[in-house]
C-alpha cells in the first residue's frame, strides 16, 4: 500500500469510532485498529502520530497570528466549558478542524479547563446522527457544533437516481436534531454547512470509485440550504470555501479536506464563533 493510500485511510476511517457502539468496542487496541485497516501496527502508529503532530503544529501556526489568538480569547466559553463537535469523517479526521481547534484551546486557554469531545463517525448521515444523539445528551455540553449532512447527499453507482437520504428527510432529521438539543440539553449550537466537492475527482478516485461513491454539488448545496434555514448561528463552509474548493484545500479524492483545508475550516469556525456573545 502506498504512502498516499495509508494517509487516505487514516484520515477517513477511525476504527475506534466505528466500533464504539459495540459492547467490546473499547477493548480493541491500536494493533487491532491497524489490522482492521490492513496495515502493520508500526505503520499505523507512525502515520497516526504524524497526522496528530501536524494537527498540533497547524494549531500553533494559526495562533502565531495575533488576531487569531484574540479571536480564541473572545470565544464565549466559561471556565470548565464542555464542547461537543458532532459529525462524520470531515470531523473525525485526526487533522480535522475540530482536532485543530481543540489543540488551539489547550494552547491558548489551557487555564480555563475547557474540554472538547469529538463525536464523529465516518460515512454517517443525519439519520445515523439521530441514533447517536444520546452521546450529546449524556455529555450535557455548553456548546454543540454540528457538521452533518455530507453523506446524505452521497449517491452510489455511475447512473444514480437518488441520494442516500432524500433532502426532505434530511430537513426532517436536522429539525429533529435541533429539537432534541433544545429539549434534552441546555447547549447553544453552531451549524456548519457541508463544503462542496470536486465531482470529477470523487468519481475517479481509486478508493471512492471502488464503492461507486459519487457526489454532486447540486445535492450538497441543497443540504447546505437546509442547514442555513434555522435560527442558530451558521458557518457557511459551502459558500466560503468555494464550489468546488481550491485544489490545495481538497485531498485527491475531491471530497475530504487536506490539512490546509482543515486549517481553513477551523479559522472559519473561530471567526464566526468569536463574533457571538
Amino acid at each position: 500500500m502506498s504512502n498516499e493510500q495509508v494517509n487516505w485511510l487514516l484520515k477517513l476511517i477511525q476504527p475506534e469510532r466505528s466500533l464504539a457502539s459495540l459492547p467490546g468496542g473499547a477493548n480493541f487496541d491500536q494493533d487491532a485498529h491497524a489490522a482492521l485497516l490492513g496495515l502493520p501496527a508500526e505503520v499505523y502508529a507512525a502515520e497516526l502520530g504524524r497526522l496528530q503532530g501536524e494537527a498540533s503544529e497547524a494549531a500553533s501556526v494559526l495562533l502565531a497570528n495575533q488576531a487569531v489568538g484574540l479571536m480564541i480569547d473572545c470565544l464565549p466559553l466559561r471556565n470548565g466549558a464542555n464542547i461537543v463537535t458532532f459529525g462524520d469523517s470531515l470531523t473525525s479526521d485526526p487533522q480535522s478542524w475540530a482536532a485543530i481547534l481543540r489543540e488551539m484551546l489547550k494552547m491558548r486557554r489551557g487555564a480555563d479547563k475547557i474540554s472538547m469531545t469529538i463525536s464523529a463517525v465516518a460515512a454517517e448521515t443525519t439519520t445515523h446522527g439521530l441514533v447517536r444523539f444520546g452521546e450529546i445528551a449524556n455529555a450535557q455540553p455548553d456548546w454543540v457544533i454540528f457538521l452533518v449532512g455530507t453523506n446524505d447527499a452521497r449517491t452510489q453507482g455511475p447512473h444514480p437516481t437518488k441520494t442516500l437520504v432524500h433532502h426532505e428527510e434530511t430537513a426532517r432529521n436536522i429539525a429533529e436534531l435541533r429539537q432534541r438539543v433544545a429539549t434534552e440539553t441546555k447547549a447553544r449550537t453552531i451549524w456548519i454547512t457541508p463544503p462542496a466537492a470536486n465531482e470529477a475527482q470523487v468519481a475517479a478516485h481509486w478508493g471512492l470509485s471502488r464503492f461507486g461513491v459519487r457526489f454532486r454539488n447540486e445535492d450538497l448545496g441543497r443540504v447546505a440550504e437546509i442547514v442555513r434555514d434555522g435560527d442558530a448561528p451558521v458557518i457557511d463552509a459551502f459558500a466560503s470555501l468555494g464550489s468546488p474548493p481550491p485544489s490545495d484545500l481538497l485531498m485527491d479524492d475531491g471530497l475530504h479536506l487536506t490539512l490546509a483545508g482543515q486549517k481553513r475550516m477551523a479559522l472559519e469556525v473561530i471567526r464566526g464563533w468569536s463574533a457571538l456573545k
